[in-house]
């Protein structure tokens, strides 16, 4: 199988360097260019089948751009964008194809349908709440994981607005609503991602967990993602379609 040659934007991150150790590890990718964040794209554009963004949110409309006028796609795993960096980004993908997802990794995809399935499945008697806990150098809060879980057990609870979610809880806030979902930040030390979703009902509570021990696990999915999306036509896609999960019921 010929190997993707790939241009890695953000090799002096974290993510980076991870995904360039991946690489060198396997035959099937080829780091064709590395920069760093702020660096010229067009040559390493030219030059590669596929460009991976794991920077910041600020620089993502530089990489839209660039993507966009050498045809290039993009695998995308920076968060924290705001709403008008949402919207540049779902009209690239009009014009190219983007894998755009919060986490990359095949275990936390997993989580994302356990958790619809079990939200529905259990009903409107659980309340939810959503826990994560990254490294203490994390600069956005809550992550874009527990964000998208947030979204995720929004809709199927049918809750259209924000004004449901409850971002940690101070003083006398009264009684918790059947409508509320909290979502709470740890930060610390050196972990990697941990996200729970807990379901407390009346006598029970069940607990879904994705603890991620090594930046290697969302590497490898990136990858993944980039081989993927080297075939497909212009358009928004998640690691969802990368991985081929089972549609929501």
């Amino acid at each position: 199988m010929k190997a993707v040659r790939v241009l890695l934007i953000g090799s002096g991150g974290r993510m980076g360097k991870a995904i360039a150790a991946a690489a060198d590890s396997s035959r099937d990718f080829t780091i064709l260019a590395a920069i760093r964040c702020g660096d010229d794209l067009t040559p390493g554009l030219r030059e590669s089948e596929v460009a991976i963004d794991f920077t910041q949110a600020d620089a993502t409309a530089k990489t839209l751009r660039g993507c966009v006028e050498t045809a290039k796609p993009l695998v995308l795993g920076t968060t924290g964008h705001s709403h008008d960096q949402l919207k540049a980004i779902e009209e690239a993908a009009a014009k190219v194809p983007i894998v755009f997802a919060p986490n990359f990794s095949v275990g936390v995809n997993a989580l994302f349908w356990l958790a619809r399935e079990a939200t529905r499945l259990l009903g409107a008697d659980f309340d939810l709440e959503i826990v994560e806990m990254h490294h203490r150098l994390k600069k956005d809060a809550p992550s874009g994981t527990a964000k998208k879980l947030a979204e995720i057990l929004s809709k199927e609870r049918q809750l259209t607005s924000d004004d449901h979610l409850r971002h940690g809880r101070e003083g006398n806030v009264g009684e918790r609503s059947a409508e509320e979902i909290g979502i709470h930040a740890l930060r610390g030390g050196d972990v990697v991602g941990e996200h729970t979703v807990v379901f407390a009902g009346q006598g029970e509570c069940l607990e879904l967990t994705h603890k991620a021990s090594s930046r290697e696990t969302f590497a490898r999915g990136a990858l993944r993602a980039a081989r993927w999306v080297v075939d497909q036509a212009p358009g928004l896609y998640s690691m969802s379609d990368v991985i081929a999960l089972p549609p929501a019921r």
